[in-house]
């Protein structure tokens, strides 16, 4: 299991000298197919199957090499983790053409793979700490959860027996000394040795921001706690570490989106549930930029909690200093890779990462790499109707707005200083109490769907109208659901993008950064703000609009022509049946502007 050295000319160089795509590489198509009949095993990778495998991680190297020199640290057969790549990229630097054949790593791999191979049994499933995404030289990374002492234990005495003796997980032979056997009997001992390997590695990477998804504090089974946290780490032996907890529902909530026709405005997590016990925690330091009132994060759709916290990640990436971030939840193989996935898609829709990649490319190498190679098992969830990877994909339709751009951010951080005056922009993301108008088209608006009485009956599809919520008709909804303080009430004459029409009246709703590209061309709005609502763009769309919504076209078409006509069979007017449609030619081009 040594660590192995590979330049980047080494992968793209072969691909770069012959000038033009090698006609084996294996498409979307083909690795959905794969994907959708087996979970990734890295030791399973032998045989028929194994080549195709093998073929999906060479692709994969040869579009990491096409930005980056980066070293390999080798998982051959799973060694160090069974549902990991069998070669894990760790990417170095970025890089132009010149420098592929002049490529000097800046890492001691040999270290870097010892550290992973101390640190290992600190977390869930082995699912070690692993960097995924360089962006201004910091390292986003994944892992599970802090492993608890039932797994620790059994996982330690399983690779003590089946080793004969010498536990890997405990590193050199020369460490295991009478010593450590004597400080293996203890908890405490125990944690600090593993916990420590786990914390040398963070270090090592730079990363000073943990961002904790979990809902629950430690994950409980029959009675028993199998995982752990840092944010409940007793010894605090993370408080070194910026912690934050921001709890998302698990894909089992995604069982829900399906059952609404892939509908997730207005789908609210049950906060009230038992096991339900990790606040939203996040430092005010990390807040106060971001014009979020988190303190109604329970009150969020998903769409809105999504959003939120993806801006938060970016806002942290984003920050002066230059520590990186881990993003995890228990097992790391579910809401993990949701937000890698869209971290990466979106930085590369603003060019900062993957900057020669197109957006087919882009797209397999998240696919595969973030989601296939990282062990999210697929076929389990499609039978449970567990849908969270279709919602990845399917949620880029509500970040292409300029808000979610990490170029705005640094703009935003670069202007100087202004004496007076504001600019409109200024005053739309003015909050409530200070524009004193309840309809003013601000970004901390929350565009709200919900099944209203009688409201099905109330608007026509001839008009926009944008009509401020009044007492009673706010106090009607929030029955049911507020996602925001200020809640507006939205009709539109164009058809959902999820939903074909249905013979009965809707009230359809839009989350405010997807309509912000949207909007119908007319707008009729009250309130005492003497500003003109701003008219809608008829020029081109942003190269940022078009890159996301270019991704989402082609995952669409291909996931329904493999994945989706054999996962699920959804009434017609649900997302898939839209799918149907794409695919037999209903202009899955030409509406891109309506994607």
């Amino acid at each position: 299991m040594a660590g192995a050295r590979a330049a980047a000319a080494a992968s793209a160089g072969s691909s770069a000298s012959s000038g033009t795509p090698q006609p084996q590489e294996p498409g979307l198509g083909e690795l959905l197919e794969e994907f959708s009949r087996t979970q990734y095993r890295a030791k399973d990778c032998s045989g028929t199957g194994g080549s195709k495998v093998e073929r999906i991680e060479k692709r994969c190297l040869e579009l990491f090499g096409r930005d980056y020199c980066y070293s390999v640290i080798q998982n051959v057969n799973g060694d160090i983790c069974g549902h990991y790549p069998q070669h894990i990229v760790f990417l170095e630097y970025e890089s132009s053409e010149k420098e592929k054949d002049t490529f000097q790593s800046t890492v001691q791999v040999s270290k870097l793979q010892d550290l992973v191979n101390r640190s290992k049994t600190a977390r869930c499933r082995g699912r070690f700490v692993c960097p995924v995404i360089l962006f201004k030289g910091k390292h986003i990374c994944r892992s599970a959860t802090l492993a608890g002492w039932g797994e620790l234990y059994g996982r330690t005495g399983y690779n003590y027996i089946f080793s004969g003796g010498a536990d890997d997980a405990w590193a050199d032979a020369e460490d295991v000394t009478e010593e450590d056997c004597a400080l293996r009997s203890s908890d405490t001992h125990l944690f600090d040795k593993v916990r420590g390997y786990d914390i040398k590695l963070l270090r090592y990477l730079s990363v000073k921001y943990i961002c904790d998804l979990m809902v629950e504090n430690k994950k409980v089974k029959f009675g028993m706690n199998v995982t752990s946290s840092e944010k409940v780490d007793k010894a605090q032996r993370y408080a070194d570490f910026t912690l934050l907890s921001i709890p998302y529902p698990g894909c089992e909530f995604f069982k829900e989106y399906k059952d609404r026709d892939y509908m997730a405005e207005g789908l609210i997590f049950n906060w009230k549930q038992d096991y339900v016990d990790a606040p939203l925690s996040i430092p005010d330091f990390l807040t106060c930029s971001l014009n979020i009132d988190w303190s109604q994060y329970q009150s969020w759709d998903l769409v809105q909690q999504t959003q939120n916290y993806l801006k938060l990640l970016l806002s942290i990436i984003n920050s002066d200093d230059d520590s990186g971030l881990l993003v995890h939840c228990i097992s790391g193989w579910d809401r993990t890779p949701l937000f890698i996935s869209l971290l990466r898609l979106s930085l590369w829709a603003d060019g900062l990462i993957h900057a020669s990649l197109k957006p087919a490319e882009i797209l397999y190498l998240t696919v595969a790499y973030d989601w296939f190679l990282f062990g999210h098992m697929l076929v389990d969830r499609l039978s449970k109707g567990e849908e969270i990877f279709f919602f990845c994909f399917n949620f880029l339709k509500h970040i292409i707005s300029e808000e979610f751009s990490a170029l705005k951010i640094q703009r935003r951080k670069s202007l100087p200083a202004r004496d007076a005056g504001f600019t409109v922009e200024d005053i739309c993301m003015l909050r409530r109490k200070d524009r004193g108008s309840t309809t003013s088209l601000g970004s901390d608006f929350s565009l709200v769907m919900e099944s209203s009485p009688g409201a099905a009956g109330s608007f026509t599809y001839e008009t926009v109208e944008l009509v401020p919520a009044g007492a009673q008709t706010q106090a009607a909804w929030r029955k049911s659901h507020s996602s925001s303080p200020q809640s507006v009430l939205w009709n539109r004459p164009q058809l959902s993008e999820d939903r074909l029409p249905s013979h009965q009246g809707l009230v359809e709703a839009k989350s405010s950064s997807s309509s912000s590209s949207n909007h119908s061309d007319n707008f009729f709005r009250l309130g005492s703000s003497p500003l003109e609502v701003p008219k809608p763009r008829l020029t081109a769309l942003s190269e940022r609009e078009t890159r996301l919504q270019e991704v989402r076209s082609a995952f669409l078409a291909a996931y329904s022509s493999t994945v989706g006509l054999r996962a699920a069979a959804p009434s017609p007017s649900g997302a898939i049946g839209l799918l149907e449609q794409f695919v037999r030619g209903v202009g899955l081009r030409g509406t891109s502007s309506t994607l």
